[in-house]
């Protein structure tokens, strides 16, 4: 427990020194994300008109005309303004901006001139700090879980390499008003909680569960699909219990049929009341609670899904871009075949989001790091990198020499994917559509070293600068390559 507590306290040392990478912008989806905090908070509606007056120009251009106000066509048959990005994030963010207005206002009754419109810097700075946050609370869940199944320094070193080496940083620093960060804590509480209870779960555990899930879909639709660890738990258990039925002296410890009827039928439906937050800005925005506004789902890639593309397209496939999850998903199966009472269902899960996601039509993501569709997994990926790292280790001599071995895999993977980062979020690459590998790899030895140190500086201490030039930049790519009607 003690050595437990130091690997925790050594997740949060570093959390808090990564703080200064936080850049508290909103821009892109997050534009979307964030309106329904903001408006509801500043406006007191759902009133989008000034967090699309505020966007950055690649979201503002197709929404507003030459006089910057909204487009028709961006006009719901409610009147309002098209937004079908997900509530889930508001909700989080909510406390933190409740704070952060509360004290914007108490310095404005003291004379400040700091803007209360949800715009100003407390409010971004909050929000980016939220969203920090819940991704640091995602690791440590993911952490916790993995240290009960490899020894603590595996589940460390993978919970930093995932940290680091993988999308997750982007959009828990870089792109904090999007919505992955969050995804990636619902899903690893969603994990945890369910692996905590799966023995004998009561009916108030069942309850809370559900309200987790609920959070998990109200932050990420795709979040779906991590339920199927439910599903397989179902049918074991309904097995078990047809068998009992046929043998009862067996055991008495098995549920019955009624029992598990009573427990999935009230946690159904406690979900969809925790899904009230979707269906009521659904229905207020777009007059129905089930309408999504997404690609509608015949037009999906059913009957041809591009399984390969997803995983190793330069269009940010999972493997090519973020090559570190591949030794992720191979400790996933491993552990499915260590422990498939546990390794089971996450393997379906996984499974079911990857074919879910390979039937998207947008399955690159368009402007995207890596796949950022995958952050939601980072649960799945920190466990499965902790057992591969096990496994691993058996194949040393000494467990100094497997230690040293991982330590600088971490390292290598951590440089390798800050320097993509730093290629992708100055725009030396393409931010949509497919990259060349052989630039990618001439720029991390020949550009990057050159450009980042003098970039780096001005992150800090010349930040809005920087952000501009980036935002040009990509303004540029986007008049050269304007994206598909």
């Amino acid at each position: 427990m003690r050595r437990s507590r130091k690997s925790e306290r050594l997740l949060l040392l570093l959390f808090l020194f990564s703080l200064p990478f936080l850049n508290p912008w909103v821009r892109g989806d997050g534009v979307g994300y964030y309106a329904f905090a903001r408006a509801p908070l500043i406006e007191h509606s759902l009133d989008f008109t000034r967090d699309y007056q505020s966007a950055n120009a690649s979201f503002r251009g197709p929404r507003l005309d030459e006089n910057n106000q909204p487009r028709s066509g961006f006009r719901t048959s409610t009147g309002r303004l098209d937004n079908h990005f997900t509530v889930g994030p508001a909700i989080l963010w909510t406390p933190f901006l409740f704070l952060a207005h509360a004290g914007v206002l108490l310095a404005r009754a003291l004379g400040s001139s700091v803007a209360a419109d949800g715009f100003s810097a407390p409010y971004r700075i909050a929000m980016a700090f939220a969203t920090a946050f819940y991704g640091f609370l995602g690791l440590l869940l993911s952490f916790r879980l993995a240290r009960q199944y490899v020894q603590e320094r595996w589940a460390l070193l993978a919970t930093l390499a995932i940290w680091w080496a993988s999308s997750l940083p982007v959009y828990m620093y870089f792109n904090p008003s999007w919505s992955h960060a969050h995804s990636s804590f619902a899903v690893a509480l969603f994990l945890w909680y369910w692996h905590e209870t799966r023995s004998s779960r009561s009916l108030a555990q069942w309850l809370i569960l559900a309200l987790i899930a609920g959070l998990m879909l109200n932050v990420y639709y795709a979040n779906a699909m991590v339920l199927a660890v439910l599903a397989v738990e179902a049918l074991r258990q309904y097995r078990a219990a047809f068998r009992h039925r046929a043998a009862p002296a067996k055991t008495s410890a098995i549920p019955r049929i009624p029992d598990l009827l009573l427990r999935h039928f009230l946690f159904a439906v406690t979900l969809l009341v925790s899904l009230l937050p979707t269906f009521i800005s659904r229905y207020l925005v777009y007059g129905s609670p089930f309408e999504s506004a997404y690609i509608p789902l015949h037009d999906w890639l059913w009957s041809s899904p591009v399984f390969f593309a997803v995983l190793f397209s330069s269009n940010h496939g999972l493997f090519s871009w973020t090559p570190i999850l591949l030794l992720a998903l191979a400790g996933l199966f491993l552990f499915c075949r260590r422990e498939p009472r546990v390794g089971a269902p996450l393997l379906v899960a996984f499974l079911a989001f990857y074919f879910f996601i390979s039937c998207y039509p947008d399955w690159a993501g368009i402007s995207s790091y890596g796949s950022r569709f995958f952050v939601s997994l980072t649960s799945f990926f920190i466990l499965g990198l902790a057992v591969f790292f096990d496994r691993a280790a058996r194949l040393f001599r000494s467990s100094r020499a497997a230690l040293v071995a991982a330590i600088a895999l971490l390292a290598a993977a951590s440089l390798w994917n800050a320097g993509l980062m730093f290629q992708w979020g100055s725009h030396l690459i393409p931010a949509r559509g497919p990259v060349s590998f052989s630039e990618i790899v001439r720029n991390q030895f020949f550009v990057v070293p050159r450009q980042f140190s003098a970039d780096f500086q001005r992150y800090f201490f010349k930040r809005k600068a920087l952000m501009q030039q980036f935002e040009d930049r990509d303004n540029q790519q986007l008049e050269k390559n304007p994206p598909a009607p």
